[in-house]
């Protein structure tokens, strides 16, 4: 369990330093034309989203995920308080690309909204993508972990399709750890704490498209951040290449449009499926931030054990 819950974090990780440099590309001609099939880590080129980034970083999801596991791992746990901290200092002379719910969220803090209230509007599935540090910090304790990734969530993306997913996307995670496969985790989840709302009928679609070619079935759900869309397709994702995490990730970048959010959760719960054998060794080797990741994750087994 401790090298697949290991794997999860990396492999999030690395599902959004592949997705960098084609991202938010909405035409999968266009990214076919220009990449051929997007098999390894590549630099952004300079009319991208990300032309201050080299092969290796992240987006600002990556990004902000790493702000978030150094804040894990500096408090022992999640602490809403420092980790808005954290990641509000984070921006201060940031190179990288600021959203619309990254601005909204600062311009909130800076008016003196707590972070229980600083969140933006925004319905972005990015919000959720984060949580991978929450779920390897708290993969023994469910409950906690839910409140945790719901209150991570909200600080930036305060709406309920958002929070919503993040809650679903823990659960399941967790399940997977547990030992359960990615699509009875799913299922099962679904059944148990969201029968009856939009997050259902999201699975159902996702669990029923998986006989469809990946990149149409994206692009019928819809390639933009909205998590009516971006939901749907991860469920896809997970269930069609449950046991090949490397062509999940590779189809999830040449579907286009936000590569970045979808992969961080799929991966994430194909990581925490699959171990760590699953994640290509080329990826591992071009991830820049890979030994700093490895050491946050011993910082954290350290402080509480």
């Amino acid at each position: 369990m401790d090298r697949n819950a290991r794997a999860m974090v990396v492999a999030s990780f690395a599902a959004d330093s592949l997705a960098l440099g084609a991202h938010w590309i909405y035409d999968t001609h266009e990214i076919e034309g220009r990449f051929g099939r997007v098999q390894n880590l590549r630099k952004p080129e300079e009319d991208s989203y990300h032309p201050t980034k080299d092969r290796g970083e992240f987006t600002h999801y990556g990004d902000q995920t790493l702000v978030l596991l150094e804040s894990v791992a500096q408090c022992s746990g999640f602490d809403l308080e420092q980790f808005a901290r954290h990641w509000r200092a984070h921006f201060e002379g940031y190179h990288g690309y600021f959203d619309k719910a990254t601005k909204g969220t600062l311009k909130n803090l800076s008016e003196g909204a707590r972070p229980t209230a600083s969140g933006s509007a925004s319905t972005d599935l990015a919000g959720a993508a984060r949580i991978a540090p929450l779920v390897y910090r708290y993969r023994n304790s469910p409950q906690e972990l839910v409140i945790h990734a719901r209150a991570q969530t909200a600080m930036t993306h305060n709406n309920p399709m958002v929070v919503g997913a993040a809650d679903f996307f823990a659960r399941v995670t967790y399940r997977v750890l547990t030992g359960n496969d990615p699509q009875t985790a799913m299922m099962e989840t679904t059944q148990e704490s969201f029968a009856g709302t939009p997050i259902e009928e999201w699975v159902r679609s996702g669990m029923q498209s998986v006989a469809g070619d990946s990149r149409e079935t994206i692009v019928g759900f819809g390639q933009s951040c909205d998590t009516r869309g971006a939901f749907p397709a991860v469920v896809h994702l997970i269930a069609k290449h449950q046991g090949n995490l490397e062509e999940a990730l590779t189809q999830n970048v040449m579907a286009g449009g936000d590569s970045a959010a979808r992969g961080m959760v799929a991966g994430m719960v194909l990581g925490a499926h699959l171990g760590p054998d699953a994640i290509p060794g080329t990826w591992l080797a071009a991830l820049k931030h890979r030994e700093q990741i490895v050491a946050l994750l011993d910082n954290i087994d350290r402080k509480t054990q």
